[in-house]
């Protein structure tokens, strides 16, 4: 009955303690009122069953009612209807720099390492609604493979299309895929920047060292988040390609620059990860979406609808009933 609303001013619900005392008060006014008349025999008398006598109860009954009333509009019910809207107050501009040399196709990670990479970053993507993110392929060379944008859709398209290819040239330019991550986020107006690089070699081709891509990071104002992607020891790798075009594949050692790697986080104020396994990845990607927050201010409205009016005019209605039926029908009982 009272699903969905709230009473204002609940302390005058104390005042419900005031009908046991007046149906108290009413029954010991009734029976002194009340005369009786000791007789031996009532032969003689004619006798009527009129319902008057016992129906007068009706009126303390309405005047009970309309009290009951009054006290529950003295608590002022109302319905409260929310609705709630949130603002961006401190986006966050996003890069993915992806390794995609011919390594990241290692089976140290199920399936592979790209594969596993992509599924973690995908639900990364997900679970930042508020922010652009962008993404740069990196090999030899680097390119742009989605500029930053709000657009998910078109952001997972990407990732989902992001696999090695020919068309860069083989290596691993590290320096390169952040420099042209810097280049994607240097005119960012967020208050935010972030890139996330993510590399399973050393740094072995490419025009620009990654020291100065480190620095121009720096100047401006963009943190680096840097993840080094591979098993300790040996791992199943492309050696080679078969005459049906296929990979072949044998263990090798993997080798990762981690000193670059950390150095390049310390310098952009960032922080560096080792994944060896998909758990760790996810771990990790974990760490970053709690370390990087985007500041969501919510407002919330409420529309009050009072209730009271109602029940004062249902209990005057009560009332005004009791004064009637007290002036004709139960006239001569007063």
């Amino acid at each position: 009955m009272f699903e969905g609303i709230e009473f204002l001013n609940k302390q005058f619900f104390w005042l419900f303690l005031l009908l046991p005392i007046a149906i108290l008060w009413y029954l010991f006014k009734y029976k002194r009122q009340t005369a009786e008349l000791h007789i031996s025999t009532i032969k003689g008398f004619k006798l009527t069953n009129s319902w008057l006598p016992k129906a007068r109860h009706i009126l303390i009954v309405l005047r009970l009612l309309a009290l009951a009333l009054l006290i529950t509009a003295m608590a002022r019910p109302r319905t409260v209807d929310m609705s709630s809207k949130t603002k961006t107050t401190r986006g966050i501009d996003i890069v993915l720099a992806i390794d995609v040399s011919a390594s990241m196709l290692a089976k140290d990670l199920v399936p592979n390492r790209l594969e596993a990479l992509k599924n973690v970053a995908a639900d990364f993507i997900k679970g930042r609604p508020n922010d652009r993110i962008g993404i740069v392929e990196y090999a030899g060379e680097s390119y742009t493979k989605t500029p930053i944008t709000s657009d998910k859709a078109i952001v997972l398209r990407s990732l989902n299309d992001v696999k090695y290819n020919t068309i860069i040239d083989g290596g691993t330019a590290i320096g390169m895929g952040l420099g042209t991550s810097v280049n994607r986020l240097k005119d960012s107006k967020a208050k935010s920047k972030v890139i996330i690089l993510l590399t399973d070699g050393v740094n072995n081709s490419g025009q620009i060292d990654p020291k100065t891509a480190s620095n121009l990071a720096v100047e401006y104002g963009i943190k680096v988040y840097t993840i080094g992607l591979g098993s300790n020891g040996m791992a199943l790798s492309p050696i080679g390609i078969l005459p049906n075009g296929s990979f072949q594949y044998g263990r090798i050692q993997v080798e990762i620059d981690e000193a670059l790697l950390k150095e390049i986080a310390k310098v952009t104020g960032g922080k560096y990860f080792r994944a060896t396994n998909n758990r760790k990845l996810e771990e990790i990607y974990e760490e970053i979406n709690t370390l990087e927050k985007t500041e969501v201010e919510e407002f919330k409205f409420y529309n009050y609808e009072e209730k009271f009016r109602p029940l004062v005019l249902l209990a005057l209605g009560l009332l005004l009933l009791e004064f009637l039926m007290r002036a004709t029908v139960f006239r001569s009982f007063n």
